[in-house]
């Protein structure tokens, strides 16, 4: 007996007869990185790859160096934008007139940051609030849609000023945090552009305009978005131990300049107790006995005072008391000396 045969049909998605096949992947999710990158991009996002590193690492360290930069490319960044933008005495202005504008005045900005500190510690505390602030909105997506534009700019504006006061009062601790963030997002942005065409920026810009109903992020945009506090806060663990390396060597010297200085006061006190001036040299026996040591001393400080109380009269004889004009060597009071005991008459005829 011959069995009926359906007629078959044929449709678009084959899972309505095979349960058993696991659902297509989302195109819009597909990690696809780029294979030909344009040079000029790709050139601007390795250096800025090479700054994100300094500032995540060593923005403390390199302090001068950090708040030039940070000026310097801020200010060109709102100049060229400005410029380029916005119409300059009623005429468009072209690229490359608008980009020497742009680095002139960042120049100008940027020796202001390094050169007053207060500048540069507001400018780092505007873009510390300024980055927590972006990444707040990017993290909020899907529990919070803002119902204006002005929502978002607000908090913005609001963060940035409250970073700015925080690190005007606390410097140290708010600049570490403010470099190592800052450094992060520019590591994070930069990855985003090799790999998925900026699709965070894009999205950024998106969230700023209060624009409803938008595409979920992808998975790997989740994961770039939460490496950003993961290199933030080791980065600021960078910073933290070279500035507690940095103290630790800068005691050191100090100590060893302290210890050394002390040394050279001892040498140059004992050396003016051992070479003393000719008016000082009758000291008491007792003392210079104290200071010099056995085997500086001289021979005849050993005898008794006896003995060389008598060979003094027998050698000089009747005429101690007769020769003025002749020096008498008092042996007592000559700490030290190795003076061969002569008379007044011997030295004469010599």
């Amino acid at each position: 007996m011959e069995k009926d045969l359906l007629p078959l049909t044929v449709t678009s998605d084959p899972r309505l007869f095979n349960h058993q096949l696991p659902e297509p992947p989302d195109p819009r999710c597909v990690l696809e990185p780029q294979d030909n990158p344009e040079l000029a991009p790709a050139l601007v996002c390795a250096l800025c790859c090479c700054f994100g590193i300094i500032y995540c690492c060593f923005g403390y360290r390199c302090f001068k160096a950090v708040m030039f930069l940070s000026g310097l490319l801020s200010g060109a960044l709102v100049i060229f934008l400005l410029c380029h933008k916005e119409r300059v005495l009623e005429t468009q202005l072209s690229l490359e007139v608008s980009a020497g504008i742009a680095l002139g005045i960042g120049l100008l900005c940027g020796l202001v940051t390094m050169l007053v500190r207060s500048v540069g510690l507001f400018l780092t505390g505007l873009l510390l609030g300024l980055v927590l602030g972006t990444g707040a909105l990017l993290a909020t997506e899907p529990v919070y849609q803002p119902p204006s534009a002005w929502v978002p700019a607000g908090g913005l504006v609001g963060l940035s000023l409250l970073g700015a006061l925080l690190t005007l009062r606390w410097p140290r601790p708010c600049t570490v945090l403010g470099t190592a963030l800052l450094g992060a997002s520019v590591l994070v942005a930069c990855a985003d552009y090799f790999l998925e065409g900026l699709a965070l920026g894009t999205r950024l810009g998106q969230r700023l305009q209060a624009l409803p109903d938008l595409p979920p992020l992808c998975w790997y945009s989740w994961v770039l978005l939460g490496t950003w506090p993961t290199l933030g806060a080791l980065g600021a663990l960078a910073q933290w131990k070279l500035i507690a390396e940095e103290r630790g060597g800068h005691a050191n010297v100090v100590l060893s300049h302290q210890r050394r200085h002390l040394q050279l006061l001892r040498i140059h006190s004992q050396e003016a107790k051992w070479h003393r001036t000719p008016s000082r040299v009758g000291l008491c026996k007792s003392s210079c006995q104290r200071q010099l040591p056995r085997s500086a001393r001289s021979p005849a400080e050993s005898l008794p005072p006896n003995y060389l109380h008598s060979l003094r009269e027998h050698q000089l004889g009747p005429s101690i008391h007769t020769s003025a004009p002749h020096t008498i060597l008092d042996l007592d009071s000559d700490c030290g000396s190795t003076m061969p005991l002569t008379t007044p008459s011997d030295s004469a005829q010599t």
